[in-house]
């Protein structure tokens, strides 16, 4: 089982962009108490957007309310950050980064995403190895690292307080999530690949036993 072991948040939401305090994940359970506006959303907010790259639904367009804004924080830009580190069930660590910025530009609020970036070991070398947004998809990889779906994260594990009552939607929306968390589609278009080939063989079969009659 893939475990999370600690996260630093810079600058999202009510984290301060000089902040240092690392939160730790404890086995086999962590709880997280605060306050309201303490930040007690934002830190599984900041734990989704890390794994799956999807920011919260209430952030506005395009994420302007997702970073600090530089008006609170006195500053004309505010360059925000989430640094993950995780252990795969094979017990190898890894880290994800994704970086920020928002931008007050006269009377406009900009929104950048800046980089993401996947630390992992090599087992072989020794030595750690980076991969950025630029050479390969680390939306999919980390999911894939961590051994679950991304259809899970987004909907089971990091569900977000707004969107947790899917369970009590139309018999459509349910269906529709099922099918994602169970990987339904890709279950029965692979049945019908392998009802197809099997067709296709069995008459091949017929086919070859008719020359050789």
């Amino acid at each position: 089982m893939c475990t999370v072991e600690k996260m630093l948040v810079k600058g999202i939401r009510s984290f301060s962009p000089d902040n240092n305090n690392v939160i730790e994940f404890y086995k086999p359970l962590t709880l997280i108490v605060g306050s309201n506006g303490a930040g007690k959303t934002t830190v599984i907010e900041c734990l989704k957007q890390a794994c799956t790259g999807e920011l919260p639904p209430n952030v506005g367009g395009q994420g302007k309310n997702w970073v600090m804004d530089p008006k609170v924080a006195g500053e004309s830009d505010v360059k925000a950050q989430i640094k993950l580190r995780l252990r795969t069930s094979t017990q190898m660590p890894f880290v994800v980064v994704r970086s920020f910025q928002s931008v007050q530009k006269k009377s406009v609020l900009q929104f950048k995403s800046l980089d993401a970036t996947l630390q992992t070991y090599n087992k072989d070398t020794h030595q750690k190895e980076a991969i950025t947004y630029r050479c390969a998809d680390i939306n999919t990889m980390v999911p894939t690292l961590m051994g679950v779906s991304k259809a899970v994260l987004d909907n089971v594990i990091f569900v977000h307080q707004e969107e947790s009552n899917w369970p009590l939607a139309d018999g459509a929306t349910i269906k529709k999530k099922f099918d994602e968390i169970f990987a339904a589609t890709k279950y029965t278009k692979a049945l019908e690949t392998l009802r197809k080939l099997r067709l296709e063989k069995t008459q091949e079969v017929k086919e070859m036993k008719l020359r050789l009659e």
